[in-house]
C-alpha cells in the first residue's frame, strides 16, 4: 500500500513537471498580439525649428505642449520624452530638453536640434479632416416600447 503510494505521488509530480515546461513552449510559439505602447511626447522637428532663443515659457508650451517632466528643484528646465515600442519589437526614444533662464528660452538639448536654415514664421500643412454623416441610430427593442406608450426621447 505504501509502495503505491510513493509510486502514485513520484509518477503524479513527474507529470506536472512535464505540463509546466510543455505550456512554455507552446506559450512561445503561438502568435500572440502584442500591442504598441507609446509613453510621452510627440515632438516634431517641424516644432523645434520654429523654436526661437528669447521665447517665454508659454510660447514653448504652446508649441511642444505640456513637459512630461518639470523638475521641482530646476525650475528653468522642462524635458520632453518620448518612447515608441512596437509589439514585439525594441523599443525607440527621443528625449528634448528645455533650458531657460528669467522664463526664456536659451537652449535646447537632446536628440532634436532646430535647423539654423528653417523658416519660423513658414506656415504649417493643415490638414483637411472628413467627418462622416452617420445614419440615424437604431432604436433597441426598449426604446421602440417605450415610444409606443408615450415616453419619447428619455435619453
Amino acid at each position: 500500500m505504501q509502495r503505491a503510494l510513493i509510486i502514485g505521488v513520484l509518477l503524479g509530480a513527474t507529470s506536472l513537471a512535464g505540463c509546466s515546461s510543455t505550456v512554455d513552449a507552446i506559450m512561445e510559439k503561438l502568435p500572440v498580439y502584442k500591442i504598441d505602447v507609446q509613453q510621452g511626447n510627440v515632438v516634431t522637428q517641424e516644432a523645434v525649428d520654429r523654436l526661437r532663443p528669447g521665447m517665454e515659457k508659454r510660447q514653448v508650451r504652446f508649441l511642444l505642449g505640456t513637459p512630461l517632466l518639470e523638475d521641482v528643484f530646476h525650475d528653468d528646465r522642462w524635458d520632453y520624452y518620448y518612447s515608441f515600442k512596437p509589439g514585439g519589437e525594441d523599443p525607440s526614444h527621443e528625449r528634448l530638453s528645455v533650458f531657460f533662464e528669467d522664463d526664456r528660452l536659451v537652449r535646447l538639448s537632446g536628440d532634436f536640434m532646430p535647423n539654423p536654415d528653417a523658416d519660423p514664421q513658414a506656415p504649417t500643412k493643415e490638414s483637411l479632416v472628413v467627418v462622416p454623416v452617420l445614419p440615424p441610430k437604431e432604436l433597441s427593442y426598449w426604446q421602440r416600447f417605450l415610444n409606443i406608450i408615450g415616453f419619447e426621447d428619455l435619453d
